[in-house]
């Protein structure tokens, strides 16, 4: 039996794989089109984010950015769904009962899900509201650190020691924001007992006067250092409440720069910087005084015999 490629080719039925062949090629220029659409969207909310960025700066960069980031993310989730409904239409699955079934799933999986959909409603709000910036340092749910990302779902914090913490948003009750517009550097100074407070005061304003020329931190304090006054008489000091208004973030450099001028200061002005310690009294007599409790030292001669 003779094989020739013409029989075969003359005896295919094309019109058994002319629908297919045409539905795949829906297919594919659907794929192609979600892909093309979702990459231009993002594209344009990503110039349009570079365009805006010129003239931004600060607090309303760091916002933009975020945003931007977001929106490029619920693009493509968007874009993906539409174009996987697209393609079941295709192929012929119809989309009704699954939109049904969806729904009574939904249901029955927002019972069980009920936190997840919250980090999602918290998300939106959060940053709907601009509570919370890349770039923030920040305080939620117990945990403190600069904020890394920020998505629908959860909020990711670096701390301190270098840690990388993932904080889902339905746990975010309560924000404490500590990078937005200015901040403060809160300083207690201890101060003796014995010292002239004004002779303090004074050499505390010099301090911080000379911390503020200073060309490296002229840029972070953006007020001249606030003396609100005695905060309290503790048990062998007296505490001396002071502040400065500072540039956000800059609070924990400037106090520590102040308080190593402020040691040098009190060192060379003999100020003491008291240590805790305790005063004992032998008692009251009957006029009231008290003198204080005699203490000696009484050395004694080794004996011959322990020599």
């Amino acid at each position: 039996m003779d094989f020739s490629w013409t029989t075969v080719l003359n005896e295919l039925d094309y019109g058994r794989w002319n629908e297919p062949l045409r539905s795949g090629l829906r297919i594919v220029l659907i794929i192609a089109a979600a892909w093309l659409l979702a990459t231009l969207l993002q594209r344009l909310v990503r110039a349009m984010n570079t365009r805006f960025s010129d003239h931004l700066e600060g607090d309303a960069l760091r916002r933009a950015e975020t945003i931007n980031r977001v929106a490029r993310y619920l693009i493509g989730i968007v874009v993906g769904a539409l174009a996987t409904m697209t393609v079941l239409a295709e192929v012929g699955i119809s989309l009704a009962p699954i939109l049904g079934a969806a729904g009574v799933v939904g249901i029955a999986v927002g019972f069980g899900a009920q936190s997840l959909v919250k980090d999602y409603f918290t998300g939106f709000f959060i940053l709907f509201e601009d509570q919370i910036r890349t770039g923030d340092v920040v305080e939620i749910a117990g945990i403190g650190g600069l904020v890394e990302d920020i998505t629908l779902r959860h909020v990711r914090l670096r701390d301190y020691d270098g840690n990388v913490h993932y904080v889902p948003n339905s746990l975010i009750t309560t924000v404490t924001n500590r990078g937005r517009q200015f901040a403060f550097s809160v300083a207690d100074l201890r101060i003796a007992y014995r010292e002239d407070l004004d002779e303090v005061c004074d050499v505390v304003r010099e301090v911080a006067a000379g911390l503020r020329a200073d060309e490296r931190f002229v840029h972070r304090i953006l007020q001249d250092l606030e003396i609100a006054g005695v905060e309290r008489w503790d048990e062998s000091a007296v505490t001396l409440r002071v502040r400065f208004k500072v540039a956000p973030l800059a609070q924990w450099d400037v106090r520590r720069e102040f308080l190593r001028r402020l040691k040098r200061a009190f060192d060379e002005r003999g100020i003491e910087i008291p240590y805790p310690h305790l005063t004992v009294y032998a008692g009251a007599d009957k006029d009231g005084r008290a003198p204080a409790l005699p203490l000696g030292i009484r050395r004694h001669a080794p004996d011959a015999a322990n020599a």
